[in-house]
């Protein structure tokens, strides 16, 4: 969680009601025990007294006086989801500072002492990158710690180290009532914290910490135990890279096998391949980039033989061409391959450059667009290089890596939705309705009304009508034309404007220019009714109909970035509208709390690198979002549309 530095908040003194609270958090979530004490016979008076200075004392090394508190946000996961949490720091007597407690989802995690687990060197070197230990790389075991339970939180250490905890981490699973582990599989810790992350480097003079002994005292594995656990997984290992493939611990055993890294997450090639893979070179990457736009064409010739685009709706924008046409086929098995297989890393340096290169191979035909955004006219799917193009294997949709633009989440990519946005194909309507004030009273009572109902504007007019036809005020003159009676001239021209007077003296006024005076006069509200909801359904809020907003603004000089707010009103989660936009746009998202939204109700803001109007709108669209509910501003040219 913390493999990149986290943003930090300023660090605040901890209240010493809030630091005894959190202490006894910690007590109650570890089920921790106050220390005994061999005392003499004891009157209740000295027993509670010493019961205090126990309890006092246990609370002051778990949570020492003076400590720190602080709010961070950092990201986590694949899909680099946005995690916020706060850190506790603190340091006992002439020791410096250091994260002591790292809280998040309402739950506390130690840096310290856990029950402990441990894994092959090789794999703990894995798992201090981030990834997750899977079922395979647990060792010394069966039995394992009883306190390893699913959801419990947990140490790691390396076999060459057996009682220095490395790594912090969640059970996935009960780990404590395994029975075998070689040919198991799944996730069995999800790492949190681990020896060398951003947490274990912070301090207030940024010095990094310090580096792990060879031996905690307390923790000392049996020796023995150790050593037949250590035979045995050399043992198992090779026999497994006999019959199925696995990770050989005795580097010495020369066996002819392919192995598989089966112990942490996401890896799928051998431990030599992670090792020793070299880096790619500019060549190789333009070629895969360039290979992977001719086998997009490949498959949609194939696949709609009888579409004269063959699938395509021209202009395809620069954003697209890399979202749903080249990166859902780029060879990505490896996280490696995801750093490598970048845009940015090939010679053209960006996708304008990349498309303008294929048209100057008459591949394919291209346009500037005002703004320079360069869109794909057509595509000449004849050429030979799209016509022979052999396809080659691409990654499964659960490898590590895919989801950023490997082959396995092309699917993913080229719908441009999650499966968990339960708002893409909702339907939306927004409603503006009216509360009569009490002044009005008279004229909705006259029609049988009630002022204390919210209404539709036109609702309001056939009320007010029936009252003018009810008191007889029609002119025999002119039928558009109504007399004013006192009722009317209280309620609705009560002489605050000079058209007030003018309408009084006059004596007649337009039956429109009565009803408009009225709905200009109640009180404002709103509601967005979601599918089958009624009005009679959802509360309604005060107030004018929201939209949402879509800003542009300059940055860093001349790069432009899209800030979208206002979702939330819609029934559209932030996050998974952010997921799909950073697929289609082809560029990095981030979601974060709108700058001066209030903390009981937030309101979260999506930004776009990159000038994306257009896909937002139509990833809004797809969500129920009528174009006219959205409020684009220019703060790049200074104008408001």
């Amino acid at each position: 969680m913390f493999k990149k530095k986290p943003s930090l908040k300023t660090l605040s003194p901890l209240r010493s009601s809030d630091r005894r609270k959190i202490a006894d958090q910690i007590i109650s979530n570890y089920h921790l025990e106050l220390p005994q004490e061999e005392t003499l016979e004891q009157s209740e008076a000295e027993l509670a007294a010493n019961n205090a200075v126990r309890i006092r004392n246990l609370r002051n090394s778990l949570l020492p006086e003076g400590s720190l508190s602080a709010k961070f946000t950092t990201t986590a996961g694949p899909d680099l989801k946005e995690v916020s949490g706060t850190i506790y720091v603190g340091a006992s007597t002439g020791e410096e500072p250091r994260v002591l407690w790292i809280s998040h989802e309402s739950f506390l995690y130690p840096t310290g002492l856990l029950p402990l687990l441990h894994t092959p060197e090789f794999v703990l070197s894995k798992l201090r990158t981030g990834a997750d230990l899977m079922t395979p790389g647990l060792a010394l075991g069966p039995p394992f710690p009883s306190g390893a339970t699913k959801n419990s939180v947990v140490a790691i250490a390396s076999l060459d180290k057996p009682s220095v905890p490395m790594v912090v981490g969640v059970c996935e699973i009960d780990v404590s009532s395994l029975k075998q582990v070689q040919g198991a599989k799944g996730h069995a810790v999800r790492g949190l914290h681990w020896d060398g992350d951003e947490i274990w480097a912070w301090s207030q003079n940024g010095k990094p910490g310090g580096t792990s002994p060879d031996e905690v005292d307390g923790w000392n594995a049996n020796e023995y135990a150790l050593e037949k656990q250590v035979e045995r997984i050399n043992l198992e290992s090779s026999r497994m890279d006999q019959e199925q493939g696995g990770v050989a611990l005795d580097s010495e055993t020369q066996l002819p096998v392919d192995p598989r890294n089966d112990y942490i997450d996401g890896e799928d090639i051998s431990e030599q391949d992670l090792t020793e893979k070299r880096e790619l070179s500019t060549k190789e990457i333009d070629e895969a980039f360039r290979n992977a736009f001719f086998y997009a064409m490949h498959q949609h010739r194939a696949a709609h033989q009888d579409d004269p685009r063959h699938g395509l709706d021209y202009p395809i924008p620069q954003s697209l061409v890399i979202s749903n046409l080249i990166l859902p086929y780029l060879p990505i098995f490896t996280p490696a391959d995801a750093a490598s297989l970048q845009i940015k890393k090939t010679s053209w340096k960006n996708a304008k450059k990349f498309i303008k290169s294929l048209d100057k191979q008459k591949i394919l035909k291209s346009k500037d667009r005002d703004g320079g955004e360069c869109v794909v006219q057509d595509v000449d799917f004849k050429d030979p290089n799209i016509v022979n193009f052999v396809p080659y294997r691409l990654p499964r949709k659960e490898t590590s890596g895919a989801d950023s633009g490997g082959g396995g989440g092309g699917k993913n990519i080229i719908s441009g939705s999650s499966s968990d946005d339960t708002s893409i194909g909702q339907s939306l309507r927004r409603l503006s309705l009216l509360r009569p004030t009490e002044k009005f009273a008279p004229l909705f009572q006259a029609a049988n009304a009630t002022i204390k109902t919210l209404y539709l504007p036109s609702e309001i007019r056939p009320i007010i009508t029936s009252y003018i036809e009810s008191e007889r005020l029609v002119s025999n003159t002119n039928k558009r034309l109504v007399n004013i009676n006192p009722v009317l001239a209280n309620a609705v021209f009560n002489g605050q404007s000079s058209m007030d007077h003018e309408v009084l003296a006059k004596g007649t006024v337009p039956r429109d220019a009565i009803i408009d005076r009225v709905i200009q006069s109640c009180s404002p509200y709103w509601v967005i009714l979601r599918n089958d909801e009624t009005r009679e359904d959802v509360k309604a809020k005060g107030g004018q109909p929201p939209t949402i907003q879509i800003v542009h603004e300059t940055r860093s000089g001349n790069k432009t970035v899209s800030k979208v707010s206002g979702v939330e009103s819609f029934h559209i989660n932030p996050q998974p509208l952010a997921d799909e936009l950073q697929k289609a746009c082809a560029s990095s998202t981030s979601v974060s709390q709108l700058v001066g939204s209030s903390p009981k109700h937030p309101v979260q803001e999506i930004q776009v690198q990159g000038p994306q109007k257009e896909i937002i709108i139509k990833a809004l669209e797809k969500r129920g979002v009528n174009r006219q509910w959205v409020e684009v501003v220019e703060k790049t040219k200074g104008k408001k549309r």
